[in-house]
Parts: structure tokens; C-alpha cells; sequence
């Protein structure tokens, strides 16, 4: 009769057994310590932002020192530049990834693009900040909306690629075969197919780009800059949340390190509002 290698006299069983539990808690171990660091964070921003959250937040605009006020002109500032740059790179990051996942089978343009757009996606934003200063606001000569909007565009474009590249990639190739077997031309099989079938995907990928533009600091100080005053006007510097956050931290004036701290709670409560509906969709794909 053989003997079952699951026993604890098995001497290979008892040295994989004991690796398998050391590895267990290891891992257990990271988890803790990296679920403590973050917790630590929600809890400090909530703790010193939320008192400052109020109707006013959302009301006036920014003050100078010792008056009271809000943070309007940011959000305002904030969203019409991630607004624009999402459309800038969405149609953009959409378009490059059908084409490497539907076309760039064969030849080196499609190798040579992925790897140049994990480079990108890598990129330290602040090196997006200075290539747009360099040929767009030096061009000019002035800050502006429409600068940050691109800065915000370029780092949109990478997530969005990767994202329809890989979600158009897990489309079964069975699909695409029936549709061709009906006479369908390929661009309106990947349009009435494809995107339909990795649509959950891609809008996941979108709302992954929003999420990471929302608190980009470094390209806006070299593109939009600032404005203390509401302004709607694109070709001119504009508020805007991240850099108000880094400008009032940094001040000796507590009015200002309260309403910092209050734009930190509502940029870090919007990220984790798209990172969850993100992981809702999904999980429904």
C-alpha cells in the first residue's frame, strides 16, 4: 500500500506545510501593515478636514488671510479642467487601444507603442507639467485652464490605452469570427461587438484616469498656476484644488491649514467614490 504524502511524518510534506504557514503570515502581515498606513491617513484627513467641511466650503471663494471663506473657485477650477481633459484623452486612449488590440498583431508598431505607453504611464507627472509649460505656456506666454487641461489629457491617455487594449484583448475571439461569418465589415464589428462586450472595462479604465488626475499637483503649478478669484476663463490661470491644497499647507495661517485640510477630505472622499464605482463595474463585467 502506498503511503499518502499529506502526512506530517512525510518529512517534504512537514518543510512545504511550515513554508506554506511562515508565507501565510507574511503576507498576513504586509496586508496589516499597509491596511494600518492607510487607515492612519482616512482617519487624519477626516479628523482635522471634517470640521471644516461646511455650506460655505462650496460657497465662497478662497480668502485672503484671517477672513473666512471657501474653496468654490477650486472645485470649480478643478473640474472643468479634469472635464476637458478627459475628453481630450479619453477619444485618444480609446482609439490606441482598438488599434493594438485589433490591429497590431503583426509588425513592431504595436510592441513599440505598449512599451512606449508603460513608460508614460509611469512618467513622474511633473515631467508632463514641465513638456507642456515648454510647448504650450512658454509659447504663449501665459498660465492657463486650457494648459492644465492638456497636462490632465497626457496622463488620461495612458490609463485609457492600457485598459481597451486589455479589455478589448479578453473579448472572445469567437465573437469576431461570427460577426465576419455574417459579412460584418471590422470596424463595425468593433464598434457593435467588441466595444459593447468590453464596455463595463473601459469605462472602468476612464474612471481609474479621473481618479488619478484628481489629485495631480505638479503639472498645474508649471501649467494653470492659481487664481484666488472665480474665473470661468480657460486662457487664463485658474484656481484649482490640488495646488490651493499645497499652497494653504504650507502657509503660517491656520484659517488656510483648515481649509487645506478640507480640500484634502473632498479630493480623498472623491477618489474612493471612483475607485469604488470603478470596482462595482467591474465586478459586474
Amino acid at each position: 500500500m502506498v503511503e499518502s504524502p499529506i502526512n506530517m511524518s512525510n518529512g517534504i510534506y512537514r518543510r512545504r506545510n511550515l513554508f506554506n504557514k511562515v508565507m501565510l503570515t507574511v503576507s498576513l502581515g504586509t496586508l496589516i501593515f499597509g491596511l494600518f498606513w492607510l487607515f492612519w491617513i482616512i482617519l487624519t484627513l477626516l479628523f482635522k478636514g471634517a470640521p471644516a467641511l461646511s455650506l460655505t466650503l462650496f460657497t465662497d471663494i478662497t480668502p485672503p488671510p484671517g477672513e473666512t471663506g471657501g474653496l468654490v473657485n477650486a472645485i470649480v477650477g478643478s473640474v472643468l479642467m479634469a472635464v476637458v481633459g478627459t475628453i481630450i484623452g479619453t477619444p485618444i486612449g480609446v482609439l490606441a487601444g482598438t488599434y493594438l488590440a485589433e490591429y497590431g498583431q503583426r509588425g513592431w508598431l504595436a510592441p513599440a507603442t505598449r512599451f512606449l505607453n508603460d513608460v508614460l504611464l509611469s512618467a513622474p507627472s511633473i515631467i508632463i507639467g514641465l513638456f507642456i509649460y515648454a510647448v504650450y505656456v512658454a509659447q504663449v506666454g501665459h498660465y492657463s485652464g486650457w494648459a492644465g487641461a492638456l497636462a490632465l489629457s497626457i496622463l488620461v491617455i495612458p490609463v485609457v490605452v492600457r485598459t481597451t487594449d486589455t479589455m478589448l484583448l479578453l473579448v472572445p475571439n469567437s465573437l469576431r469570427e461570427a460577426t465576419a461569418a455574417l459579412g460584418c465589415p471590422k470596424w463595425r464589428m468593433i464598434t457593435l461587438v467588441c466595444y459593447r462586450a468590453a464596455k463595463s472595462g473601459i469605462i472602468t479604465g476612464i474612471l481609474l484616469a479621473i481618479a488619478r488626475i484628481s489629485g495631480e499637483t505638479a503639472p498645474l503649478l508649471f501649467t494653470a498656476l492659481s487664481n484666488q478669484f472665480m474665473s470661468w476663463d480657460m486662457n487664463a490661470p485658474m484656481s484649482n484644488l490640488p495646488v490651493v491644497i499645497y499652497q494653504y499647507a504650507a502657509s503660517p495661517f491656520q484659517d488656510w491649514n483648515d481649509l487645506a485640510w478640507a480640500g484634502a477630505t473632498l479630493i480623498t472622499l472623491l477618489v474612493l467614490g471612483i475607485n469604488i464605482m470603478a470596482r462595482s463595474l467591474f465586478r459586474k463585467s
